[in-house]
Protein backbone atom coordinates (compact mmCIF):
# COMPACT_ATOMS: atom_id res chain seq x y z
CA UNK A 1 0.00 0.00 0.00
CA UNK A 2 1.27 3.24 -0.86
CA UNK A 3 1.58 6.11 1.56
CA UNK A 4 0.96 9.62 0.99
CA UNK A 5 2.48 12.56 2.96
CA UNK A 6 1.24 15.93 2.97
CA UNK A 7 3.43 18.31 4.61
CA UNK A 8 1.54 20.93 6.28
CA UNK A 9 -0.77 21.81 3.36
CA UNK A 10 -2.66 24.74 3.01
CA UNK A 11 -5.61 24.63 0.99
CA UNK A 12 -8.41 22.15 1.82
CA UNK A 13 -9.65 21.39 -2.09
CA UNK A 14 -6.29 20.19 -2.84
CA UNK A 15 -6.19 17.86 0.68
CA UNK A 16 -9.97 16.75 -0.31
CA UNK A 17 -9.10 15.96 -3.34
CA UNK A 18 -6.27 14.01 -2.89
CA UNK A 19 -8.05 11.86 0.23
CA UNK A 20 -10.24 10.79 -2.67
CA UNK A 21 -7.28 9.79 -4.81
CA UNK A 22 -5.44 7.92 -1.55
CA UNK A 23 -9.72 6.36 -0.72
CA UNK A 24 -10.01 4.96 -4.75
CA UNK A 25 -5.83 3.89 -5.27
CA UNK A 26 -6.35 2.11 -1.62
CA UNK A 27 -3.05 4.73 -0.80
CA UNK A 28 -2.85 5.80 3.45
CA UNK A 29 -3.06 9.95 3.72
CA UNK A 30 -0.76 11.49 6.54
CA UNK A 31 -0.94 14.46 7.20
CA UNK A 32 1.88 16.33 8.73
CA UNK A 33 0.58 19.67 10.79
CA UNK A 34 0.41 22.92 10.89
CA UNK A 35 -2.66 22.22 8.47
CA UNK A 36 -3.93 25.52 6.71
CA UNK A 37 -7.41 24.35 7.45
CA UNK A 38 -9.71 22.61 10.05
CA UNK A 39 -10.40 19.29 8.62
CA UNK A 40 -14.49 19.91 9.08
CA UNK A 41 -13.48 22.14 6.67
CA UNK A 42 -16.95 22.65 4.13
CA UNK A 43 -14.07 23.06 0.94
CA UNK A 44 -12.27 19.50 2.35
CA UNK A 45 -15.83 17.88 1.89
CA UNK A 46 -16.58 19.19 -1.06
CA UNK A 47 -13.48 17.94 -3.04
CA UNK A 48 -13.70 14.48 -1.33
CA UNK A 49 -17.41 13.98 -2.13
CA UNK A 50 -18.36 10.72 -0.03
CA UNK A 51 -15.15 9.20 -0.35
CA UNK A 52 -13.60 10.90 2.81
CA UNK A 53 -15.16 8.97 5.33
CA UNK A 54 -13.04 5.72 4.49
CA UNK A 55 -10.32 7.18 4.39
CA UNK A 56 -7.29 5.89 5.94
CA UNK A 57 -5.52 8.71 7.47
CA UNK A 58 -2.81 9.53 9.95
CA UNK A 59 -2.27 13.22 11.28
CA UNK A 60 1.14 14.11 12.85
CA UNK A 61 1.92 17.19 15.15
CA UNK A 62 4.89 17.97 13.08
CA UNK A 63 7.68 16.33 10.98
CA UNK A 64 9.61 14.67 14.07
CA UNK A 65 6.84 13.11 15.15
CA UNK A 66 6.08 11.73 11.72
CA UNK A 67 9.65 10.86 11.43
CA UNK A 68 9.36 9.26 14.92
CA UNK A 69 6.11 7.69 14.22
CA UNK A 70 7.00 5.94 10.30
CA UNK A 71 10.74 4.29 11.37
CA UNK A 72 12.43 2.83 8.88
CA UNK A 73 10.05 3.77 5.97
CA UNK A 74 11.42 4.45 2.39
CA UNK A 75 10.29 8.49 1.75
CA UNK A 76 10.55 9.51 -1.76
CA UNK A 77 10.70 13.50 -1.51
CA UNK A 78 8.61 15.25 -4.79
CA UNK A 79 10.33 18.76 -5.27
CA UNK A 80 10.47 21.02 -8.33
CA UNK A 81 14.46 20.93 -7.09
CA UNK A 82 15.24 17.50 -7.33
CA UNK A 83 18.12 16.16 -10.18
CA UNK A 84 15.48 13.29 -10.83
CA UNK A 85 12.57 12.36 -12.12
CA UNK A 86 9.71 10.67 -10.47
CA UNK A 87 10.06 8.05 -13.23
CA UNK A 88 13.55 7.22 -12.83
CA UNK A 89 13.32 5.96 -9.43
CA UNK A 90 11.32 2.31 -8.30
CA UNK A 91 8.57 2.39 -5.95
CA UNK A 92 8.26 -0.18 -3.13
CA UNK A 93 4.78 -1.45 -2.20
CA UNK A 94 4.83 0.47 1.28
CA UNK A 95 6.75 3.43 -0.41
CA UNK A 96 5.93 6.76 1.74
CA UNK A 97 6.01 9.98 -1.09
CA UNK A 98 6.04 12.84 0.67
CA UNK A 99 4.77 16.33 -0.79
CA UNK A 100 5.04 19.89 0.15
CA UNK A 101 2.73 22.99 1.43
CA UNK A 102 1.56 24.50 -1.38
CA UNK A 103 3.28 28.11 -1.24
CA UNK A 104 7.20 26.53 -0.38
CA UNK A 105 7.39 22.88 -0.88
CA UNK A 106 9.41 20.84 1.51
CA UNK A 107 12.18 21.94 3.59
CA UNK A 108 15.54 22.66 1.80
CA UNK A 109 17.06 21.23 5.03
CA UNK A 110 14.64 18.11 4.95
CA UNK A 111 15.62 17.93 1.17
CA UNK A 112 19.33 17.91 1.32
CA UNK A 113 19.69 15.06 3.33
CA UNK A 114 17.94 12.76 1.13
CA UNK A 115 19.01 13.88 -2.56
CA UNK A 116 18.74 10.18 -3.77
CA UNK A 117 15.20 10.06 -2.86
CA UNK A 118 14.23 13.52 -3.99
CA UNK A 119 11.76 13.13 -7.54
CA UNK A 120 10.79 15.83 -9.96
CA UNK A 121 7.88 16.02 -12.09
CA UNK A 122 9.21 17.58 -15.45
CA UNK A 123 8.41 20.62 -16.90
CA UNK A 124 8.86 23.91 -18.58
CA UNK A 125 11.79 25.66 -16.62
CA UNK A 126 10.26 29.17 -16.58
CA UNK A 127 7.53 27.61 -14.64
CA UNK A 128 7.31 27.73 -11.06
CA UNK A 129 5.04 24.32 -10.12
CA UNK A 130 1.91 22.39 -10.67
CA UNK A 131 -1.14 22.04 -8.49
CA UNK A 132 -0.23 19.70 -5.71
CA UNK A 133 -3.64 17.40 -5.86
CA UNK A 134 -2.41 16.46 -9.82
CA UNK A 135 0.89 16.31 -8.51
CA UNK A 136 -0.12 13.45 -6.13
CA UNK A 137 -2.12 12.02 -8.80
CA UNK A 138 0.62 12.09 -11.77
CA UNK A 139 3.36 10.58 -8.94
CA UNK A 140 0.68 8.13 -7.15
CA UNK A 141 -0.42 6.59 -10.92
CA UNK A 142 3.41 5.81 -11.85
CA UNK A 143 4.16 4.16 -8.65
CA UNK A 144 0.99 1.78 -8.82
CA UNK A 145 2.03 1.26 -12.56
CA UNK A 146 5.45 -0.15 -11.95
CA UNK A 147 3.58 -2.32 -9.51
CA UNK A 148 1.00 -3.41 -12.11
CA UNK A 149 -1.70 -1.67 -10.67
CA UNK A 150 -2.41 -3.84 -7.53
CA UNK A 151 -5.48 -4.69 -6.41
CA UNK A 152 -6.76 -2.37 -8.56
CA UNK A 153 -9.65 -2.89 -11.71
CA UNK A 154 -7.96 -3.74 -15.34
CA UNK A 155 -10.82 -2.93 -17.07
CA UNK A 156 -14.10 -1.14 -16.92
CA UNK A 157 -17.70 -1.61 -17.80
CA UNK A 158 -20.10 0.46 -19.23
CA UNK A 159 -23.83 1.59 -17.71
CA UNK A 160 -26.41 0.86 -19.98
CA UNK A 161 -24.44 -0.15 -22.92
CA UNK A 162 -21.99 -3.63 -23.79
CA UNK A 163 -18.59 -3.47 -25.00
CA UNK A 164 -18.59 -5.61 -28.37
CA UNK A 165 -16.44 -8.83 -28.35
CA UNK A 166 -13.26 -8.67 -30.16
CA UNK A 167 -11.51 -11.71 -32.44
CA UNK A 168 -9.94 -14.35 -29.89
CA UNK A 169 -12.68 -13.35 -26.56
Amino acid sequence: MLNIVLYEPEMPENTGNIGRTCVITGSRLHLIEPLGFQLTHKRIERAGLDYWDRLDVTRYMDHADFMARNPGAEIFYATTKARQRYTDVSYPENAYIMFGKESAGIPEEILVEHPEKCIRIPMLPEERSLNLANSVAIVVYEALRQQDFPGLESEGELHRLRWQQTAGE
